[in-house]
């Protein structure tokens, strides 16, 4: 069985080959061909998963250190997760596409970008893991650039950057870790870490964080989000959000069970830099008013409630069962979520070939295929109770409350994590604040002078899309109905990768105490959306027509205000650094 392992790897790679052949003169069996390989991917990744096994796979002396693969509950089924979302965007493709160009080389970087992302899931030691993640981070680098407009282009330097720059920094404190272990495995590192003093480990531990964190959107290093998603086509921003961001998560996770479990250092730090992705994404989607652009700034929002699970599983260390559970949930739901809404904006786009509310508001009324399935996917991003997005946040929510209660029983000043569970009521509350926003601009509104054209046009999606986002909602929806049966068996047989326990009793989402404490965060997000986007974030135009209007500040962007400037001035004194040693070189040699 150890043989699948491999094929998950390179079957994607290969296709990638044949994909580009094909896209060139057969373009519909281009994406057949990728569809049909995700297909096997997922039946694949399915058999892994149900065997229980945990295959592994090794070739001792590649690149120095060895390459491992592992197949274990958590690794086989995010792999699947992968394979699912490539399936359901491929099907998306030829009438997204349908106008575009270079489809062969998209399809051919879009393969490539599947093949790593399956090989950092099932990687099983940190060496094999950063080789896939380099990969990945070169091979979607197309995907940002693929419109080849100014804006495309600029995107795609800010996020190379941020992901060369991470990587190599990432590489030092693997170098590092090495040379502290002698091991990079995941098995290892644990036991390795136990007997080791947790100050050596600290700083790789920083480093590696913030390589995994770069492609994570982990504040301060997200700046790459806002600007990629909304020049990158949909299908792309479906799999950036939903399955790229998560692989920052897979590397945060190793490190943080693997190296500080039970470090409450670690675990306040992640927590803190949760709390602020947590906020200021929220903020931020909710001032956007281009429809990608506020999926991204989410993205970015949902990514801190994930930072804040791993946190409170190191600040519970054995009692981390609740926080565990809550992690590994909202990675699953967030990408589904992400799934369902990045394709129906991409169905938005591909009619309208527009993004921004004004111009798209009103689009969806009477669209009700369409509605149905952005309406899925805002209510499990909101938290809405019988929707999946509520059981994670619950579970995220309980977990930061079960610390509170463990520290007022020691005695211990609990004030720090009071105000932390305020600050996650109320960015579950900017959530369904913002999501509000959208649904309301593109289902109730009407446009002020396009409502009859919009009303005049066919159908929105051809068999094909409205089958990959039927589908993708239903699943969605589906998933959040019995999280007791159905979500936290499947969450508990990943727990083990995250060495974590099941909890001791089972969780009921229904309890009173869960749905009030859910509750908080909808009556807030409710009483926000008359007072702050019906008031401050909408004004009239000179016909009486309100608009959105963003009034996020302009010298608040942080890449514009202050990483370009900071780069621009270290190459203006790299630069006279070396014109210097150039000379005095010369002169010493040639005098």
């Amino acid at each position: 069985m150890d043989w699948m392992l491999v094929i998950l790897v390179i079957l994607p790679a290969l296709g990638a080959l044949l994909c580009a052949v094909l896209g060139s003169k057969h373009l519909r069996l281009s994406y057949g061909l990728m569809a049909a390989i995700s297909l096997v991917e997922l039946a694949l990744c399915a058999w892994v998963f149900a065997m229980a096994q945990n295959p592994t796979f090794a070739v001792s002396r590649f690149i120095g250190l060895g390459l491992r693969l592992t197949g274990d509950g958590f690794r086989a089924l995010y792999a699947g997760v992968a394979s699912f979302m490539w399936l359901m965007t491929s099907l998306l493709l030829p009438q997204y596409m349908r106008h575009g160009h270079a489809q062969s080389r998209y399809n051919l970087f879009t393969m490539l970008t599947m093949s790593a992302t399956v090989g950092v899931f099932l990687s099983d030691d940190l060496v094999t893991c950063f080789l896939f993640f380099e990969i990945l981070s070169f091979t979607s680098y197309c995907w940002v650039i693929h419109e080849q407009t100014p804006q495309a282009f600029r995107a795609g330097a800010t996020y190379l950057a941020i992901a060369v720059l991470g990587g190599m920094v990432m590489l030092m404190g693997l170098m590092m870790l090495q040379a502290r272990l002698g091991t990079l495995s995941f098995d290892q590192l644990g036991l390795l870490a136990q007997e080791a003093d947790p100050a050596s480990l600290y700083l790789p531990g920083v480093l590696i964080l913030t390589g995994f964190g770069a492609k994570e959107g982990m504040f301060p290093l997200h700046v790459w989000l806002p600007k990629a998603h909304p020049v990158a086509p949909a299908p792309a921003s479906a799999l950036l959000s939903g399955v790229l961001t998560k692989v920052g998560v897979f590397g945060i996770l190793v490190v943080s069970t693997r190296l500080f479990f039970e470090n409450a250092l670690w675990g306040n730090l992640l927590l803190g830099v949760g709390l602020i992705n947590m906020a200021l994404g929220a903020v931020l989607a909710l001032f956007s008013t281009d429809l990608k652009r506020t999926l991204a700034c989410s993205s970015m929002s949902q990514i801190g409630f994930i930072l804040i699970g791993i946190g409170m599983q190191s600040l519970l260390g054995e009692h981390n069962a609740l926080a565990a559970q809550g992690t590994v949930l909202h990675m699953l739901n967030h990408s589904l979520i992400k799934l369902v809404l990045f394709m129906a904006a991409g169905v938005v786009y591909m009619n309208l070939h527009q993004l921004n509310l004004n111009d798209i508001r009103g689009y969806g009324r009477g669209r009700w295929g369409l509605m149905a399935c952005f309406l899925v996917g805002a209510a499990s991003l909101s938290g809405i109770p019988l929707f999946s997005g509520y059981a994670s946040k619950t579970l995220l929510h309980e977990s930061i409350v079960e610390y509170i209660v463990l520290l007022e029983e020691q005695g211990l000043n609990s004030g720090w994590y009071l105000a932390a569970e305020w600050v996650f009521i109320i960015s579950g509350g900017l959530t369904f604040c913002y999501m509000t926003k959208l649904f309301v601009a593109l289902f109730i509104e009407k446009h002020p002078t396009r409502q009859a054209e919009f009303d005049a046009r066919g159908r929105s999606m051809q068999s094909l899309s409205a089958l990959a986002l039927g589908i993708s909602a239903l699943v969605l929806f589906l998933w959040g109905l019995w999280p007791e049966g159905i979500m936290a068996p499947l969450a508990n047989r990943m727990l083990p990768f995250l060495h974590a326990h099941e909890p001791a009793h089972a969780v009921h989402f229904l309890a009173p105490v869960n749905l009030i404490g859910g509750g908080k965060s909808l009556v807030i997000g409710a009483l926000l959306y008359p007072t702050l986007v019906r008031g401050w974030l909408m004004k009239k135009d000179a016909q009486g027509h309100r608009l959105y209007v963003n009034r996020w500040p302009a010298w608040l962007d942080l890449e514009d205000a202050a990483y370009r400037p900071l780069l621009r001035l270290l190459g203006k004194l790299g630069m006279g650094i070396a014109r210097i040693l150039d000379r005095s070189l010369d002169q010493m040699l040639f005098h």
